[in-house]
């Protein structure tokens, strides 16, 4: 049984790979683009008035949360489509049918939603030294903090997959919830500037640890303590993980 998972795993995980590569002009390419703009516009031009933020230039402070962002939207959005293009097209009936455990299923989804998320993060972390200098402090937090946020959007995307019924259902949740929850998610300003309830609404926000937890390994500075975000980040990874699991089991979406 365990043969039979590995070699799932890895043939749906190198399908998923090999096609994020073929076709890295629209994969990889578009979000270093638009990243780019960001880094030119908010950095250079507006953060040229904004001044210091937690004693770093404010494009320094914002480059780790346009990592994370591109980083986070394209795990999402690779697993998202890639599986409902499954379920258009009839694919994943076999691979119900056949003798492939859910859990591969899942995991080779959600892997290769996870490499597109890292991949385009390094590109863009790239960038983002053409326009600042970053110190790196915990290189490896930023890799654990980076692969865990792509591994967690990763899985919600395949939640977006299996509940989708029309491609129009595949954009939707990242026009009204990712968009929304990355803009008030600290990528453009410090947490620490909220107060009252706004705070506490914030603080429910799974983009808050991550950006913040990204942050801290890159810059040394965190609104929340880089520790418990990471605890945070992994809890949200054990309810996605298991709540998609089952539904695979059990044919959510999948099965007519």
């Amino acid at each position: 049984m365990q043969s039979v998972f590995f070699v799932s795993l890895y043939t749906l995980l190198r399908r998923e790979v090999t096609r994020v590569l073929r076709i890295w002009p629209q994969s990889l390419l578009p979000p270093v683009i638009t990243m780019t703009l960001y880094f030119v516009i908010f950095g250079r031009l507006i953060g040229s008035r904004v001044g210091m933020m937690h004693g770093f230039q404010y494009i320094q402070f914002i480059a780790p949360g346009l990592v994370m962002m591109a980083t986070i939207s394209n795990a999402y959005m690779n697993v998202s489509s890639s599986f409902f293009s499954s379920k258009f097209q009839g694919n994943i009936e076999e691979m119900m049918v056949a003798p492939m455990p859910p859990s591969a299923i899942l995991l080779g989804y959600a892997l290769g939603g996870t490499v597109r998320g890292v991949l385009v993060g390094l590109l863009v972390m790239g960038v983002a030294l053409f326009f600042t200098h970053l110190h790196m402090i915990h290189p490896l937090t930023m890799i654990v903090v980076i692969v865990l946020s792509a591994f967690l959007f990763s899985l919600a995307g395949m939640l977006n997959g299996i509940f989708a019924q029309k491609f129009d259902d595949v954009s939707i949740i990242p026009t009204f919830v990712i968009t929304p929850l990355t803009y008030f998610g600290g990528v453009f300003y410090s947490v620490s500037l909220l107060h009252g309830w706004w705070l506490k609404a914030t603080l429910a926000n799974p983009i808050v640890y991550i950006v913040n937890a990204f942050r801290y390994s890159v810059l040394g500075v965190s609104d929340i303590n880089a520790h418990g975000a990471l605890v945070a980040i992994i809890g949200f990874i054990t309810v996605l993980y298991l709540v998609t699991l089952r539904l695979l089991k059990r044919g959510t979406g999948v099965r007519r």
